[in-house]
């Protein structure tokens, strides 16, 4: 153990909205010098090294003891038809490698091709406040954007479970399958900045041209 730091054991629950990751993951991969997707492996080494920096405890001793990942989905006839299915069962394959758990509800195909998500801000809510009271986590990861989390943060400050937040701010443009241009934009709530111990606002942490050679910073991405 290095001198002066405690040996107490961190233990680590890390809750994804999909969709949001999902964007992030686009952006990167489209409309970044980076040109890659992001690695969840790659995301729970940096919030590792990261919490037992801002503990101050040996990393051997922060474990993320829970992951999990929310996110609405298409039905199984509308994913099939629009060749979705495969590349959703292929995703579902990384992240049970990546010993994440999924949780999923229908997406409102009611708009179809621009299904809404409804609840998953409150399912993930849920879910990681009961966590929370039933695994004892020291620290709840958030990788969110949404003000709708202020709720969930306050309830976990008030159980005394420290909040890491990672968040991306990016805008950007694409080409859709129409042949039109779409752009794409996500700004972290400044309300739910805020209210965390920990916010970690990953995209500028990317872009720091003093951190390009930075061995967690470029594990971030696949490749």
């Amino acid at each position: 153990m290095t001198q002066g730091k405690t040996s107490k054991l961190i233990r680590i629950g890390i809750f994804y909205d999909g969709s949001y990751f999902f964007k992030v993951s686009n952006f990167y991969k489209f409309g970044h010098p980076r040109g890659a997707r992001l690695s969840f492996e790659g995301i729970h080494n940096f919030v590792r090294s990261k919490i037992a920096e801002l503990e101050d405890v040996d990393q051997q001793y922060c474990h993320i003891v829970e992951a999990h990942y929310f996110r609405g989905r298409l039905s199984a006839q509308t994913a099939s038809q629009t060749d979705q299915l495969e590349k959703e069962r292929i995703f579902d394959d990384v992240l049970i490698k990546s010993g994440i758990l999924t949780h999923y509800l229908p997406l409102d195909e009611t708009n179809f091709p621009r299904p809404t998500e409804k609840g998953i801000d409150v399912l993930l809510s849920v879910e990681s406040l009961d966590l929370a009271y039933q695994k004892q986590f020291d620290v709840v990861v958030l990788v969110a954007c949404d003000g709708d989390y202020v709720p969930l943060v306050k309830k976990l400050n008030g159980i005394g479970t420290r909040v890491m937040l990672l968040g991306w701010d990016f805008s950007y443009e694409y080409d859709t399958e129409s042949g039109s241009r779409r752009k794409e934009q996500t700004r972290v709530s400044q309300s739910l900045i805020n209210v965390v111990t920990y916010p970690m606002m990953m995209s500028q942490l990317i872009d720091d041209r003093s951190l390009q050679r930075d061995r967690l910073v470029n594990g971030l991405f696949v490749g």
